[in-house]
C-alpha cells in the first residue's frame, strides 16, 4: 500500500517531508537578502521539495507549528507524539511575516520616517523644523515677547527696554538660533552675534544680568514649546521612537545655553568697559571741583551726578597726610559710621569730600571743634579721624554748595599745615585759625614771639616748665587749681610761675591784652622759626615742678 507524502503514516502520525540542509540554508538566505536580517526562515510549505526518509520505520522531522504573532520560526523540528497535525507557517506577504519585515527595516524600535542610528536622519529633521519655524519667525517673536513681559517685570514696565527694542533683539536671537540648530547659513554675521549685542545693549541699559538671562530661559522655553508642536504634528511620529524628541530637545537647549554664555560674557566685558569710562569720567569732574572750575552751573551738575550726591547739601573738605600707619583712605570707615565721602591722591596726599548727615540747625554755623561742638556729624567725623584712621587731617568749613569744594580744599590744607607730621592729630579750620592765619607768615610770628615771650625764652633752663605752665594755665581759664592738677603739682607753683613770667615780660597777669599776646606767641612760636618743636596736641604737657 502507498501512501502519499500527505499521507498520515501508520499510527496516526503526520507525514512531513524532510527538509534537505542544505537546500534550507540556502531558502533561508534568499529570504533574509529579500526582507532583512531578521526574516523568517524557511519551514513547511515555504521550504523546497526534499528527498524522502532514510528509513520506512522512522519518522520523518516534522515542522513546528509557527506562532501566531508573526514573529519568524526557528529550524524544522520532529512534531510531538500527540498526534495533532502541524500547523502551516506564515506564508510570505501574510500579516506576520509582513510586521516582521518592518521591524527589522530600522535597527530601533521601527519607523520609515527618520532613522535614529543615522545623524543624516536627525539633521536632516533639524534642518526641517528650522526651516518651518523660520518662515513664521515674526509670529514665533511675538510669542516670546509676550511670555517674557508677562513673566518680567523690568521688560512689562518698557523702561528701560521698550517693547519694540525686546521685539527686535529677540527676533535677532531666534533667527540666528534656529540657523544654528538647523544646521543652515547665518543671513549675517556669525550665530552669536545678536546673543553679543544683547549683551552689550542691556549692560549699556542697567538691566540686571539675571533678569536678562531669565529672558533667555523664557525665550528658549517658548522656542521648545513651538518645536514640539511642529514635532507632535508631523506625519508619521506614532511610528517613531521618542528618542526624536529628546535629540531635538537637547539640541534646543544645548544652542539656547551656548547663547546664553555668550550674552552674559559680552555683558560683563561692556559693564567692565562702562564701569572704567564712568570712573574716569567721576575722577575728572572731582578734580574739577577741587580745581575751582565748577563755578559753571553745568560742570557742577555734572560732577554731582557723576558722584551721585545732591548738588546742594552738607559738605567739607578733608585733607590726610599719607602716613605709612594710617589707611589709605578713611573712606571704609566713614561709610560704616553712614558719612558718604569720595577720595583722591592729591600731591602727596589724600583728599576727600564728605558729606554729612543733615541736621535742625541752618548751615553756615560754627563748624565742630576738637573741644566739642553742637554739631554731633562734624563731632564723630574728627572723632573717627583721629580714633579710627590715625591719619593727620585738616577739615574745612562746611559748606552747601558742592562748587564750593575748590575754596574749602585750600582752607583744610592750610589746617593740615598747622598740624604735626605723623601726629595723627585732627582738627578744623575753625579751632585753628590763629595758627593757620601764623603759619603762613613766618615773619609776622616770629615778632609777636618776640615782643610777647621775648624775656621767657631767653631765660635757658627755666624756659620749658615757664612755658608749658602757662600753655596749661591759658587754656583751661586761668585757673591755678585747674592747672596744678593736670601739671601734678601744686597751686602755689603754678601761681609762682605765672608770676615769673609777668615780671619776665613787664605784663600784668590779670590783663586781658595780656593774655592775649601770650596765647598768640604760644600759636605763632612753631613758626617763628627759632628750633622750638610745635605745640603740643591737646592734653600732652609735660610734668614738672614741686
Amino acid at each position: 500500500m502507498t501512501h502519499s507524502p500527505a499521507a498520515p503514516l501508520p499510527g496516526g502520525e503526520p507525514r512531513t517531508q524532510a527538509v534537505r540542509p542544505d537546500a534550507a540554508d540556502q531558502a533561508g538566505a534568499d529570504a533574509r537578502r529579500r526582507h532583512g536580517p531578521d526574516a523568517p526562515r524557511p519551514t513547511g510549505a515555504e521550504a523546497p521539495a526534499g528527498r524522502p526518509a532514510a528509513s520506512a520505520g522512522r519518522p520523518a522531522p516534522a515542522a513546528r507549528p509557527a506562532p501566531t504573532s508573526g514573529r519568524p520560526a526557528p529550524a524544522a523540528r520532529p512534531a510531538p507524539t500527540s498526534g495533532r497535525p502541524a500547523a502551516p507557517a506564515a506564508r510570505p506577504g501574510s500579516a506576520p511575516a509582513r510586521a516582521a519585515a518592518q521591524r527589522s527595516a530600522s535597527p530601533r524600535s521601527g519607523g520609515a520616517h527618520t532613522p535614529l542610528g543615522s545623524d543624516a536622519g536627525s539633521g536632516a529633521l533639524r534642518r526641517a523644523l528650522a526651516t518651518t519655524m523660520l518662515a513664521d519667525v515674526d509670529r514665533l517673536t511675538d510669542r516670546a515677547v509676550d511670555d517674557i513681559r508677562a513673566h518680567s517685570g523690568t521688560y512689562a514696565a518698557d523702561a528701560p527696554v521698550t517693547r519694540d527694542d525686546l521685539w527686535e533683539i529677540c527676533r535677532d536671537n531666534l533667527l540666528r538660533a534656529l540657523e544654528d540648530f538647523g544646521g543652515l547659513a547665518p543671513t549675517g554675521g556669525d550665530f552669536e552675534w545678536a546673543a553679543r549685542e544683547t549683551g552689550r545693549r542691556r549692560a549699556e541699559q542697567g538691566v540686571p544680568l539675571d533678569t536678562v538671562l531669565q529672558a533667555y530661559r523664557r525665550g528658549g522655553r517658548v522656542l521648545w514649546q513651538v518645536m514640539a508642536e511642529h514635532l507632535r504634528a508631523r506625519a508619521g511620529r506614532e511610528a517613531d521612537s521618542r528618542d526624536v524628541e529628546l535629540d531635538m530637545a537637547s539640541g534646543v537647549w544645548e544652542t539656547i545655553d551656548r547663547y546664553s554664555v555668550a550674552m552674559a560674557d559680552a555683558y560683563r566685558l561692556a559693564q567692565l568697559e562702562l564701569q572704567s569710562r564712568q570712573d574716569t569720567r567721576r575722577v575728572a569732574l572731582f578734580e574739577a571741583l577741587l580745581d575751582g572750575r565748577a563755578d559753571d552751573p553745568a560742570v557742577a551738575s555734572a560732577a554731582a551726578a557723576a558722584l551721585g550726591v545732591p548738588a546742594y547739601d552738607r559738605y567739607v573738605v578733608v585733607v590726610a597726610a599719607q602716613d605709612p600707619a594710617a589707611p589709605p583712605h578713611p573712606a571704609p570707615v566713614l561709610e560704616a559710621r553712614g558719612m558718604w565721602s569720595y577720595w583722591r591722591p592729591r600731591s602727596g596726599r589724600y583728599a576727600g569730600i564728605v558729606r554729612l548727615p543733615r541736621r535742625d540747625t541752618p548751615a553756615g554755623g560754627p563748624a565742630s571743634g576738637p573741644r566739642g561742638s553742637a554739631d554731633p556729624a562734624a563731632g564723630a567725623l574728627l572723632d573717627v579721624l583721629r580714633e579710627l584712621t590715625g591719619a593727620t587731617a585738616g577739615i574745612s568749613p562746611e559748606f552747601e554748595r558742592l562748587s564750593h569744594a575748590g575754596r574749602a580744599l585750600r582752607l583744610a590744607e592750610q589746617t593740615l599745615r598747622t598740624l604735626p607730621a605723623g601726629s595723627g592729630e585732627a582738627a578744623a579750620f575753625d579751632d585753628r585759625l590763629a595758627q593757620v592765619l601764623l603759619s603762613g607768615r613766618a615773619d609776622i610770628a616770629e615778632r609777636i614771639v618776640t615782643v610777647h615771650l621775648g624775656p621767657v625764652l631767653a631765660t635757658g633752663g627755666e624756659r620749658a616748665a615757664l612755658l608749658t605752665t602757662l600753655r596749661v594755665w591759658l587754656d583751661h581759664g586761668c585757673s591755678a587749681a585747674r592747672a596744678a592738677e593736670l601739671l601734678y603739682c601744686h597751686r602755689n607753683t603754678v601761681l609762682n610761675r605765672i608770676g615769673r613770667i609777668a615780671e619776665l615780660t613787664g605784663r600784668s597777669s590779670e590783663s586781658g591784652e595780656a593774655r592775649l599776646g601770650w596765647a598768640l606767641a604760644l600759636r605763632a612760636l612753631p613758626y617763628a622759626g627759632l628750633g622750638d618743636s610745635p605745640e603740643p596736641a591737646a592734653g600732652e604737657y609735660e610734668v614738672g615742678g614741686t
